[in-house]
């Protein structure tokens, strides 16, 4: 079975990229790499996500599920910088990547951890908002789970973000999050991508 960007420790062979972005107002130096979600560039999804977001109207930290290489979780500790992002993703590599460009674009205020699901989080956490690009090819029930746990994970009025194509299962995310929820957004849609928001209560 070939390796997915999904993942724990990628055996391909390295070879990174490096190129630079503008991310709401700001320009990055991102490097990528094989055996990591797009690897050539920043995938039009978590920009989408990037773009929509909204800061949360409550205090509080954000977490990234998923982060890959980091574009999501650091160009929002970038512009929020008074809140702690903490970024987690199952892949050893891509957590290696978004440690190297954070420190490479200056954005300290952000922990990054390898974690499955939400293993690496503290039980005590809670969060004004998370945010993910879900790893559609790791099915369908590994997306839900991450929508249950970060339910769990909210803070009250506090916001989950998710970016998701139409064709990958939005429709089905979508009911999913209202059923647990009680409530889902549609903020904005393009070029088949949904970017959907819940709200704890």
């Amino acid at each position: 079975m070939s390796e997915h960007y999904f993942s724990n420790n990628p055996q391909s062979k390295t070879s990174p990229r490096t190129w630079m972005y503008e991310l709401r107002g700001r320009t990055f130096r991102f490097t990528s790499d094989i055996g990591v979600f797009s690897k050539n560039d920043i995938d039009f999804g978590s920009r989408l996500l990037i773009e929509q977001f909204q800061e949360p109207q409550i205090n509080g930290d954000i977490l990234d599920v998923g982060c890959g290489y980091g574009p999501i979780g650091l160009s929002l500790a970038a512009e929020f910088n008074e809140r702690e992002v903490s970024m987690i993703d199952v892949n050893e590599r891509a957590v290696e990547l978004a440690k190297k460009n954070a420190s490479a674009n200056n954005v300290t205020n952000v922990i990054i951890q390898t974690s499955d699901l939400y293993s690496a989080i503290d039980d005590e956490s809670r969060f004004a908002a998370v945010v993910t690009n879900p790893p559609i090819r790791a099915g369908k029930k590994v997306v839900h789970q991450i929508f249950e746990g970060a339910k769990e994970l909210l803070l009250p009025n506090g916001e989950l973000w998710v970016v998701i194509q139409k064709k990958q299962g939005a429709p089905s995310a979508k009911d999913k999050l209202d059923d647990l929820f009680g409530n889902v957004e549609i903020v904005k849609k393009d070029k088949g991508y949904f970017i959907l928001k819940a709200q704890s209560v």
